[in-house]
């Protein structure tokens, strides 16, 4: 007996060990025991594992479950049977089983990480679930303790505890993921891309330091490298749902919307079981111009979870999509529920404005949207007097003076047509007219220009010169810039084709530094009445961004701001910007694009005029409205909510507020 009993526990630790290395073997080796000891519960155990190993989760379902109900209390087969019903897309059994097992191993590290995707994947609050995960990785005191802090969110304390330790064991890769953390929170994206990168050489294998590297690159603009990592983490765990989403999010980034379409509905056939992957997969169809599956994705979201309110925004963002009574209804119960998140909270309100406003009631309409952009401005701390400044320090910096002093001095590259102004300005429009010419290819509002002025800003700070713009006046290498930003756009360049569109509004501040560094590239002014662009911007939540849209006196006095910028350019480089009035273009369309088309010199083509039958991806909140013909009915929406816009044409001022 003894000695059957040893060679049983030889054989389990045999089965054990091959369940790395070879599922089928660790399977075989399990069911031999059983077949000789039936009952024995470790082979049990390890043939459920082996099951699930090898992709076979209702199998190992089978054999785990009557396990778990007779041991109620192993965290092991608990989380093993949760790990089989996530295979299974049963997140929500999943989250109920992980929820037990952190009960009874509070330090359950794997748990607590998975527990955090579960409920991503359906749209619950899962900050917790992964903050617990980093304290339950590290075992000293003070990780322990600066974790703790990061838990309850005290990012000073957890910074003040970390930099330290990692002086004295700077190769700690936990505590540098956790520095990383730190500095992700809190918006410095760059500094967690270095921290990341360099706990990945330290530990090439530690995956939630890589799919957290993933997503700060991501962050910064940066999806062909972000892509890499994703393929990484799919080479270990081709199933994981989250790395299946943070690819097909990635192949978003990049423009290749086909290709995320077909990831997302092979992601959501293997795990139905997830609101914002069916929000995201309706993001992607409505970029394609898919607008009715894209309204089923959406509503798909909308079912499994009701609350979600960005889903229900997305349906509002379509702007040609009208809500039902019923819908209307139901928007007004979530949004009346006391345990909405803010974010979900705005986004009910933005939809409910857009609703009601479809509807013609219009003081109800405004009083949501009133209500959501009061929450949206609390978490986006915006001051109108320091953009006034900045543009004033733009204005002294980009004189004629300058300009003569670097004439020629940029790369000579042709090839961009920045459309700059204010969101919903048209740009979308003029985008579309040109990116219907044959020698044209529409890209996306690139952050590249941005990105390269904040680098100036950060050499700046780190060399302790004088900040930007005004560093602009002592730099020479004009042409290496001009060279950089086209190697960065160049992976959203998919057609060849000789030129192509930065349509980023916000690079109307940097004007002078695009002539600088890029002469020979268009610019192109989208313009329309101030104040239908400026209650257009607030009636929309943007995704990121855009700060100065959620209060009516914040967007008067920056339309002001950039109409006074736009007016110095004009003065110090005349005739550099083209500009295209939205009003003009919608009166005479055939006038304005011949008019735009020769100063990107570039012959007249008639499918500029026909830019409605193009089908290329366009991802703005205008989408919808450019696969149609040109129409005014737009034009004064604003003045059915001009008695409550009072603010806006006071900020504007008097010569812009009509």
């Amino acid at each position: 007996m003894t000695e059957q009993t040893g060679t049983i526990t030889a054989a389990l630790g045999q089965a054990a060990k091959l369940l790395g290395e070879n599922p089928v073997l660790a399977e075989e080796q399990a069911r031999e025991i059983l077949r000789v000891a039936p009952g024995q519960g470790q082979a049990a155990f390890l043939l459920g594992v082996a099951l699930r190993l090898q992709g076979r989760a209702r199998e190992a379902l089978g054999v785990l479950e009557p396990l778990a109900a007779a041991n109620p209390h192993s965290a092991d087969l608990l989380y093993e049977t949760a790990l089989a019903h996530s295979a299974l897309g049963d997140t929500r059994r999943a989250i109920r089983l992980l929820e037990r097992v952190v009960a009874l191993v509070p330090r359950h590290a794997q748990a607590w990480r998975v527990l955090g995707d579960e409920k991503s994947l359906i749209g619950e609050e899962s900050g917790r679930a992964y903050a617990e995960h980093i304290k339950a990785s590290v075992n000293d005191p003070k990780l322990i303790e600066a974790a703790n802090a990061l838990l309850e969110n005290k990012l000073a304390v957890a910074e003040r505890l970390l930099r330290p330790f990692l002086i004295d064991n700077p190769t700690d890769a936990s505590a540098i993921r956790m520095l990383a953390e730190v500095a992700a929170r809190l918006g410095r994206y760059d500094d967690a891309e270095k921290l990341l990168a360099r706990a990945l050489q330290l530990a090439p294998s530690f995956a939630p330091a890589r799919h957290n590297y993933a997503s700060v690159l991501l962050r910064q603009n940066k999806p062909d490298e972000a892509l890499a990592q994703a393929n990484i983490l799919l080479k270990s765990d081709g199933r994981n749902p989250g790395y299946r989403a943070l690819r097909a999010a990635t192949l978003s980034q990049l423009g290749e919307y086909q290709e995320a379409s077909r990831s997302y509905q092979s992601l959501l056939a293997d795990f139905p079981n997830q609101p914002k992957g069916w929000m995201s997969y309706g993001h992607t169809l409505k970029t394609l111009g898919r607008q009715r599956e894209g309204v089923e994705a959406y509503r798909q979201a909308i079912a499994q979870l009701p609350s979600l309110g960005e889903a229900w925004w997305s349906l509002a963002n379509l702007k040609t999509f009208r809500f039902t009574p019923d819908d209307i209804e139901t928007m007004r119960q979530q949004a009346a529920r006391t345990d909405l998140a803010p974010d979900d909270r705005l986004h009910f309100e933005f939809a409910l404005g857009k609703a009601l406003e479809d509807a013609g009631e219009y003081e109800k309409s405004f009083a949501h949207y009133l209500k959501a952009n009061a929450i949206r401005r609390e978490s986006l701390p915006y001051s109108a007097d320091n953009n006034h400044a900045f543009v004033e320090r733009l204005k002294s910096v980009f004189t004629p003076e300058l300009f003569a002093a670097h004439a020629g001095e940029g790369s000579p590259a042709p090839d961009p047509i920045f459309v700059v102004g204010l969101p919903r300005s048209g740009s979308t429009l003029i985008e579309q007219i040109l990116a219907s010419h044959s020698q044209v290819e529409g890209t996306m509002e690139l952050h590249d220009i941005g990105q390269i002025a904040r680098g100036l800003a950060r050499w700046v700070k780190e060399e302790g010169k004088p900040s930007y713009p005004e560093i602009v006046s002592a730099l020479t290498n004009f042409r290496a810039l001009g060279e950089d930003y086209i190697a960065r756009t160049r992976v959203h360049r998919k057609l060849g084709k000789p030129f192509f569109i930065d349509k980023m509004p916000n690079n109307f501040f940097h004007v002078g530094l695009i002539h600088l560094i890029l002469p020979n590239a268009r610019i192109v002014d989208a313009r329309r009445n101030p104040m239908a662009c400026c209650f257009s911007g607030f009636k929309q939540h943007f995704a990121r961004g855009q700060s100065f849209t959620y209060g009516l006196e914040d967007i008067g006095r920056y339309y002001a701001d950039y109409v006074a910028l736009m007016a110095h350019y004009d003065s110090v480089l005349p005739g550099r910007v083209h500009r295209v009035l939205y009003e003009d273009m919608i009166a005479d369309p055939e006038g304005e694009t011949r008019r735009l088309l020769e100063y990107c010199a570039l012959p007249f083509e008639p499918a500029c005029l026909r830019f409605y039958e193009n089908d290329r991806a366009v991802r703005t909140a205008s989408s919808e409205q450019v696969r149609m013909p040109i129409f005014a009915d737009g034009l004064e929406q604003w003045r059915h909510f001009e008695p409550w816009l009072g603010p806006l044409k006071l900020a504007l001022g008097a010569d812009l507020g009509s």
